[in-house]
């Protein structure tokens, strides 16, 4: 008769596993680094943006025309902003998928569409601010294109590559969900 305990049922024998599994539960607090990178590259990303504004502002005032220059100064901004916030969705996203849950006061709720329960819904969220960032990166090209071929070409690309994270996201963040 054959024990259902050991390597082939999933278990480790022996004095060492109790060991092993403490060091692989606390190796999820290695998500620590890609959290702290995240935080300061948004921090980053904030800081730089509002430079782009405090100097876009200056250039207005000295220089207000011609207009669409400056419309895409502010483009940048909006894109700059963006990012930050995908970078700052996703250390909290990886904070609470593999650190622990934050706890939030019913001052500050975390709203909903920000509640990520897995990867998947990580994933989600960083493809839709892309897809936000990369709109905003072809309004800012258009605004600045010196023709509307080069603004094509680049806008159809664009549409490529939204397509096609579209269709990742249908296959395999919501692919788990068709009855």
């Amino acid at each position: 008769m054959q024990s259902n305990e050991g390597p082939a049922s999933g278990r480790t024998e022996g004095a060492h596993a109790p060991r092993i599994e403490r060091a692989l539960a606390g190796s999820f607090r290695l998500a620590l680094i890609p959290v702290v990178v995240l935080v300061l590259a948004a921090l980053g990303a904030f800081v730089y943006g509002t430079a782009v504004f405090v100097h876009s502002v200056r250039g207005i005032v000295d220089h207000p025309f011609p207009v669409g220059h400056q419309i895409g100064l502010f483009l940048l901004d909006i894109d700059l902003f963006f990012i930050g916030g995908t970078l700052l969705i996703a250390a909290v996203g990886f904070y609470e998928l593999f650190i622990r849950e934050i706890t939030f006061t019913d001052s500050t709720k975390l709203p909903s569409w920000l509640e990520m329960r897995d990867l998947n819904d990580l994933k989600g969220r960083v493809i839709a601010m892309i897809v936000l960032v990369v709109s905003v990166s072809f309004a800012e090209v258009v605004v600045d294109a010196p023709s509307g071929k080069s603004a094509l070409d680049l806008g159809a690309g664009i549409a490529l590559v939204v397509l096609a994270l579209t269709i990742f996201l249908r296959l395999t963040i919501h692919g788990g969900d068709r009855r």
